[in-house]
């Protein structure tokens, strides 16, 4: 085990490579083009394919899915084959070809020891440049390469019922961003505070006297304070939404089986967002300190979220489920006696009298790894999950589950770093074995047996207990002192 781990870190050393462009598949509508224009200082890696790197076609979109896997990881037909191999589990990491990925980014990633046939997670490593399409005046800007934005991506994206959802998010969650930002390029550019509201376009319609529409002066006595940073973080909010729209709108016409968890890097102007809308998980090591950069989102977390809804709409429980939760399931020989119970509203629990409508299912149940919505998804964030239903029900859960992720905002220019600073990402699969401290030593004591100049060091603490991992766990570690390099370029 000791040389096959070995063998996979010196594979590492050199970590990156452009493959050929993949095949046509589904993208934005409206959008200009699937790979815009970049400046000469802003390499970038091409969208993930959509095809397995097969000779001989799929039967099936479906399977395209199920078999893809990280553009980056640039498979041959057998290396295809051996990280689909459940028995070997071999770990998948991109090749030396004496490129690499942007930041000094090492990836690793193993298939699961059986939970699914394939491995459905995807991952993403890309640096988009950003077109502005207008200008604050409201007077349309004519393209030029000198007036955009440059951002650098990172995803993870942890599938679930199917790898269609993460596939087709790690393919155009990015673009989803990048358009969302375009309106934003000049704004962000311009160190004052951006403006409120926006002229409207020529010719668009609109009241000729909106005074009736306007109420006291005295709700408007000051204005809120609107930063860049807030405007970027809506951004991308609004793209994990058009996000799980397109896959909504697409799922019929191409098999966008499942449903996804994602965790998202964005780095932009000097501040990284983390974006997360599922429980994987990333941390900052920062001079030896652990910085969360995201929480989990489960029915354990979101308890009181997902109990309000179903108290609100009480038509999405079908009959089949009270939104109070219980210590366990009623019985029915305990009508009319007391139990303790909590609702949307409560943190601690108190005591009701039973009643029939008590004894439906919780919408909530279980505790840890085991709580479910509604007995049947461990998770409440996410993307894609349009047709999970109830077992043996009709009733959707899609309902209860939000596409819209946490973002966390760490600026980069505030702290001092050192050259072992690294962020790292990981799916559930990682931190169901090991803890946040243990993942922080086991990077440092991997970077510390390297020179500081050797380039391998960056790409190691990867590989780390990898084979050991019970599900398909991808793990990303970006060098913080990269952004030394960004800002000087």
């Amino acid at each position: 085990m000791l040389n096959r781990v070995r063998s996979a870190v010196a594979h590492l050393v050199s970590s990156g490579g452009a493959p050929p462009p993949r095949p046509k598949s589904p993208d934005l509508s409206n959008a200009p083009s699937a790979q815009p224009a970049v400046p000469p200082e802003a390499p970038r890696s091409p969208p993930a394919r959509a095809g397995s790197g097969s000779s001989a076609p799929a039967k099936t979109v479906e399977a395209r899915a199920s078999f893809s896997r990280p553009t980056f990881l640039q498979l041959s037909p057998g290396g295809l084959r051996r990280a689909d191999d459940h028995a070997g589990r071999a770990v998948q990491s991109p090749p030396d070809t004496g490129r690499r990925l942007p930041w000094s980014t090492g990836y690793a990633e193993v298939i699961n020891a059986g939970k699914s046939r394939h491995n459905e997670d995807q991952a993403c490593c890309e640096v988009v440049y950003v077109e502005g399409r207008r200008s604050v005046s409201g007077v349309p800007r004519e393209p030029s390469r000198g007036q955009g934005l440059c951002f650098y991506y990172w995803g993870l994206f942890d599938g679930h019922a199917g790898g269609g959802a993460a596939e087709m998010a790690s393919r155009l969650l990015h673009r989803h961003i990048r358009e969302q930002l375009k309106d934003l390029v000049e704004i962000l550019q311009d160190p004052s505070p951006p403006p409120l509201c926006l002229p409207s376009t020529p010719g668009a319609a609109g009241s000729s006297d909106p005074s009736h529409l306007v109420g006291p002066q005295s709700c408007w006595s000051s204005q809120k304070e609107v930063t860049h940073e807030s405007l970027v973080v809506g951004a991308i909010e609004n793209a994990f939404q058009f996000m799980d729209e397109q896959m909504a709108q697409e799922r019929r016409g191409h098999q966008v089986e499942g449903g996804c968890c994602a965790l998202v890097v964005v780095y932009l102007l000097g501040k990284v967002y983390v974006a997360n809308a599922g429980d994987s998980r990333a941390i900052i090591v920062r001079n030896g300190e652990i910085i969360p950069m995201s929480r989990e989102f489960t029915p354990e977390t979101e308890r009181q979220r997902l109990q309000l809804l179903g108290f609100l709409k009480p038509e999405l429980l079908g009959g089949e489920f009270t939104h109070l939760e219980f210590p366990r399931r009623i019985q029915p020989k305990e009508l009319g006696q007391r139990m303790l119970y909590r609702d949307q509203n409560m943190t601690g629990w108190a005591y009701k009298k039973i009643e029939l409508e008590d004894l439906r299912f919780p919408l909530v149940c279980g505790e840890g790894k085991k709580a479910r919505v509604m007995a049947t998804i461990g998770v409440t964030r996410g993307l894609g999950d349009h047709n999970l239903k109830v077992c043996s029900s009709t009733l959707p859960i899609k309902p209860f589950l939000s596409c819209f992720p946490e973002v966390r905002v760490y600026d980069l220019t505030q702290y001092e770093h050192c050259p072992d600073d690294v962020l790292v990402l990981g799916t559930d699969g990682l931190w169901d074995v090991t803890s946040d401290c243990e993942v922080a030593a086991t990077v440092d004591r991997v970077l510390s047996a390297y020179e500081p100049n050797d380039p391998s060091r960056h790409f190691n603490s990867t590989y780390v207990r990898i084979h050991h991992f019970p599900t398909n766990a991808c793990l990303l570690v970006h060098h913080a002192s990269g952004h030394q390099l960004i800002g000087s370029s």
